[in-house]
C-alpha cells in the first residue's frame, strides 16, 4: 500500500461519503495551526501511535482531508502483537480507526456538526476479499459512553482540530471479523446465544477463520433478535434453549454462505446453495425464500467484515423440514 495509493483512497471515499463544505462554520475553538496529527504527537500517551503513523505515511495522508480519528493510547498498544505485519497490513489497521469527515462523542454546540448515534459506520480501511475495496464497518453503541465493536471506549472525546475531530480509546480496533458484530450488535444477542450454545459446533472459530483460509470468506443472513423471537413462536417453544440440537445447528447453518463474500449489488435472482439448505434469492424484492417456502426480507446489507460480509434478515431462514 504506497503512499499514492492512500491519497487516492481516501480521496475517493471523502467524495463518496461526505460533500465537505464551510467545515469550520460555528466549530468549537481550535488552536491555530494544530491539525489532528499534531494532537497525536504531542500527546505523551500516543507514541506508538505516533511512530505508526509515521512508519506508514498516513502522518501526510491524514492532513490532506478531514477525519475523525479514535486514536489508541501507548497502553492500548501493549494488548494486541501487530508485529509481523508488513506496512500495508499496519496501514489498513490503523485506517480502521479512520471515519471521512468529522463526528464528535456529543453535540459541540452546533446542529450542523453530526454525533454519534448507535449503529455502524463506514472506516477508511478495506477489505481484500472482492478486489474493489469496500471500506470495512465498525459499530458504533452510545449508552453512557461511545464503545466500539464492543470493546474500545471512548476515554477522551472531542479533542477538536482543523481538519477533524480525535478520540482516545483504550483498545486498538483490530479488523473485524463476522463474529465481531455478531457479538458487539445487540440486535443479534439471540444469534450470539444460538451460536455459542454448548451443544452446538464451533461456529465462533469456524466464522473467524481469516480470508484466504478456507472456508472463509463467508456470506451470513444474519436474523435479528425479534426473528428469533417469532421462531420461537412458530415452533410453540418457549427459549433457546428448548430447540433442539441439530434442530439449531441445521437452522445456523443455512444462514452461511461459504467461500463467497456477496455483497447486496451481487446478489441475483435465483438460488445459491448454504451450508445448509438451497435458498431462493429474490434480488428484485430483497427476500429470500428458505426450503419451505418461509420468506425473509433483507433488512440490512453489506456489513462488510475482514472475512466477508453480514446482511441483517428479519425471520429465521430454516432447513428442509
Amino acid at each position: 500500500m504506497n503512499l499514492n495509493y492512500l491519497k487516492l483512497f481516501i480521496l475517493t471515499l471523502s467524495l463518496s461519503i461526505i460533500s465537505c463544505s464551510d467545515d469550520d462554520d460555528g466549530a468549537p475553538p481550535t488552536p491555530e495551526g494544530q491539525d489532528t496529527f499534531e494532537i497525536i504527537a504531542q500527546s505523551p500517551d500516543h507514541e506508538i501511535l505516533e511512530q505508526a503513523l509515521v512508519d506508514t505515511g498516513l502522518d501526510q495522508v491524514l492532513n490532506e482531508g478531514v477525519y475523525t480519528i479514535f486514536a489508541p493510547t501507548d497502553d492500548a498498544f501493549s494488548n494486541v502483537d501487530l508485529n509481523g505485519l508488513s506496512n500495508e497490513e499496519l496501514a489498513n489497521v490503523l485506517l480502521y480507526h479512520v471515519l471521512v469527515g468529522e463526528t464528535f462523542a456529543q453535540s459541540p454546540g452546533i446542529t450542523q456538526q453530526p454525533i454519534f448515534s448507535t449503529g455502524y459506520y463506514k472506516a477508511a480501511a478495506t477489505e481484500n476479499i472482492t478486489g474493489n475495496d469496500n471500506p470495512l464497518d465498525l459499530y458504533v453503541n452510545v449508552v453512557d459512553n461511545v464503545v466500539i465493536n464492543g470493546n474500545s471506549t471512548v476515554t477522551v472525546a472531542d479533542l477538536n482540530a482543523n481538519n477533524g475531530v480525535v478520540h482516545v480509546v483504550d483498545q486498538v480496533l483490530t479488523l473485524p471479523n463476522i463474529t465481531t458484530f455478531a457479538v458487539a450488535d445487540p440486535t443479534f444477542d439471540n444469534l450470539e446465544a444460538a451460536l455459542t450454545r454448548s451443544d452446538q459446533p464451533d461456529f465462533v472459530g469456524v466464522l473467524s477463520t481469516p480470508n484466504g483460509t478456507d472456508p472463509a470468506p463467508f456470506t451470513v443472513f444474519a436474523p435479528t433478535n425479534t426473528a428469533f423471537g417469532n421462531l420461537l413462536a412458530e415452533l410453540g417453544l418457549n427459549e433457546l434453549a428448548d430447540v433442539p440440537q441439530q434442530t439449531l445447528t441445521n437452522t445456523l447453518n443455512s444462514h452461511v454462505i461459504a467461500g463467497a463474500n456477496v455483497r447486496a449489488a451481487d446478489l441475483t435472482n435465483g438460488t445459491v446453495q448454504s451450508l445448509e439448505a438451497e435458498l431462493t434469492i429474490d434480488a428484485d424484492n430483497a427476500t429470500i425464500t428458505d426450503p419451505n417456502g418461509r420468506v425473509s426480507n433483507i433488512i440490512v446489507t453489506d456489513v462488510q467484515t475482514a472475512n466477508g460480509v453480514i446482511h441483517a434478515i428479519d425471520k429465521v431462514i430454516l432447513a428442509q423440514q
